[in-house]
C-alpha cells in the first residue's frame, strides 16, 4: 500500500483488527479493562463542581482555559513590569507557543531584577557574600570537591561566579553611571 498526496487509505476496522493484535480493543465498553473504574461511584462529596475560591484580582489564566481552577495559588500576586508582562504573555500566547514560556522567563528575570532594586533602596539591602553560600566553598573545600568528583554541576562551575555576582555589578555599574550623569548635570 503506497500513500498518495490525495489521502492516504483508510483500512477498516475488521482489517486492522485481523493484522495488528489487541488494535480495537478498547472499542467494545465490554472490552474495557477500565470501564468498572469509569462507573459513577459514590464518594459523600454534596456538589457537582466543587466551591470556587474568590478572586481578589484578576488572575492570569491560559486562553486555553474557560475558568481558572477552583482553588489556585495567592501567595506571590503579579505586580510591577514583571507582573504586566506575565499578564501579556497569558492574555496573548497560547501555552503551546514558545513565546508564552520566554516572556514568563523574561517576567522572572524582571521580577528578580525589581527585588535587587528594592533591596538596594531599602534599609537593609542583600548582603551577596553571606546569603549566597560564597563563604561555604572556601569553608568545606567546595571547589576542590567539584574538581576531584564526577559531579553533574562541575561543566558549569564557571558560571556560577558570573550569575550570582553578575546582577550585582550590574546594578553597582548602572549606580554609578547615574551618580556620574547626576554630577555632570549639576556642573
Amino acid at each position: 500500500m503506497t500513500y498518495t498526496a490525495d489521502h492516504p487509505p483508510v483500512p477498516n476496522s475488521d482489517d486492522l483488527r485481523a493484522r495488528i493484535p489487541g488494535w480495537g480493543a478498547d472499542l467494545d465498553p465490554a472490552d474495557r479493562p477500565s470501564v468498572p473504574k469509569l462507573a459513577a461511584v459514590e464518594t459523600g462529596a454534596r456538589w457537582d463542581f466543587p466551591e470556587r475560591q474568590p478572586e481578589k484580582w484578576p488572575r492570569e489564566r491560559s486562553i486555553e482555559h474557560k475558568f481558572l481552577t477552583p482553588v489556585f495559588g495567592t501567595s506571590t500576586p503579579p505586580r510591577g513590569l514583571s507582573g504586566a508582562i506575565r499578564r501579556y504573555s497569558y492574555r496573548t500566547y497560547s501555552e503551546g507557543r514558545a513565546a508564552h514560556w520566554l516572556l514568563l522567563i523574561l517576567a522572572d528575570r524582571v521580577d528578580a531584577v525589581e527585588h535587587h532594586l528594592q533591596s538596594l533602596l531599602s534599609l537593609r539591602p542583600d548582603n551577596p557574600i553571606t546569603q549566597t553560600g560564597v563563604l561555604t566553598e572556601f569553608k568545606y573545600n567546595g571547589v576542590a570537591a567539584r574538581a576531584k568528583s564526577k559531579r553533574a554541576d562541575s561543566n558549569h562551575m564557571w558560571l556560577d561566579p558570573i550569575i550570582v555576582a553578575g546582577p550585582w555589578l550590574a546594578s553597582a555599574g548602572a549606580g554609578l553611571l547615574a551618580v556620574r550623569r547626576l554630577r555632570r548635570a549639576r556642573r
